[in-house]
């Protein structure tokens, strides 16, 4: 009997943070290779020291699409955050430039539209664009409360406007989250990401009830890459900005370091909640529900 041949490696295009390596692991634990790209600037190598990989600068688009292919990569995850250089810095090397030119006026779009263009063209160069929740089971988050901190019926209000306001941000390409306190718009996510947005948010708390930070993925997201994410940093930041709890899209928001998240925010007293926002803005029976105390 023929041995089985052996599975290809799983390329990885690591961003920031810690969620790249989580997602090598999984693969090393289901039997399968991988290799990563630290894309420099933003991946940490220490945390990429573990797996084999190479530390890239983003423009040098020959090299990476080079490197994987020397290492039997043909599945890809994007994964770990990124912040989008301006094109004057990138500094393209010729299969960049080349690449540049073929993602035309997508390269101008908003971050959706941009890596929607990207994975099409990592596809026409032979590889397959997979979601990291496909490697990583566990990734994304359930619905209703985790942890030992529900949100009460100001809470859940502020969620309802939040939910409504990041839709309306998702349609432009514009971001995914915001902050609610007491019905009113603190902040809104841009280009900064979640972190400078919170910090902006320090400053603009108001008495009372603290607000409420909400992330949804936009709609018609590109679901294999830039999902909503929070993690333990996210709690902290949202602890020092003065709020109250997390919300976020229950199946389309990646959760990093779940059991650290939910310790994180237990013993800072923040709430997360996992919400189905479909029909959720015009659901009364729900703030009925949290105002006897339960959660929906």
């Amino acid at each position: 009997m023929p041995a089985k041949s052996p599975s290809p490696a799983l390329g990885i295009i690591a961003g920031g943070g810690v969620l790249p390596a989580q997602v090598a692991a999984a693969a090393q634990d289901a039997g399968r290779p991988v290799f990563l790209i630290g894309l420099e600037g933003f991946a940490d190598p220490s945390v990429l020291a573990p797996f084999p990989h190479r530390m890239l600068r983003m423009g040098a688009a020959g090299r990476i699409l080079a490197a994987l292919r020397q290492h039997g990569c043909r599945d890809l995850v994007m994964i770990g955050p990124v912040r989008r250089p301006s094109l004057l810095h990138l500094r393209p090397d010729a299969e960049g430039a080349r690449l540049l030119a073929r993602l035309g006026m997508a390269a101008f779009k908003g971050d959706d539209g941009l890596l929607a263009a990207v994975i099409r063209l990592l596809e026409e160069e032979g590889f397959a664009v997979i979601g990291a929740h496909e490697v990583l089971r566990d990734l994304l988050a359930p619905a209703g409360v985790l942890g030992a901190v529900s949100p009460d019926a100001q809470a859940l209000a502020d969620i309802i406007r939040g939910v409504a306001v990041a839709r309306l941000l998702g349609r432009a390409d514009v971001g995914q989250g915001c902050v609610v306190q007491q019905g009113l718009v603190l902040a809104v996510e841009a280009i900064e990401g979640t972190d400078a947005m919170l910090e902006r948010c320090n400053a603009l708390r108001r008495d009372g009830p603290g607000g409420v930070l909400v992330k949804l993925a936009k709609p018609g997201q590109e679901r294999r890459a830039d999902l909503p994410t929070v993690g333990p940093r996210t709690v902290r930041n949202a602890a020092r900005a003065g709020l109250r709890g997390l919300a976020f899209e229950a199946g389309s928001t990646i959760l990093a370091r779940r059991e650290a998240l939910v310790a994180e925010a237990d013993a800072a007293g923040l709430f997360l909640y996992g919400f189905e926002p479909d029909g959720f803005e015009t659901r009364a029976d729900v703030c009925m529900t949290f105002s006897e105390g339960t959660a929906p």
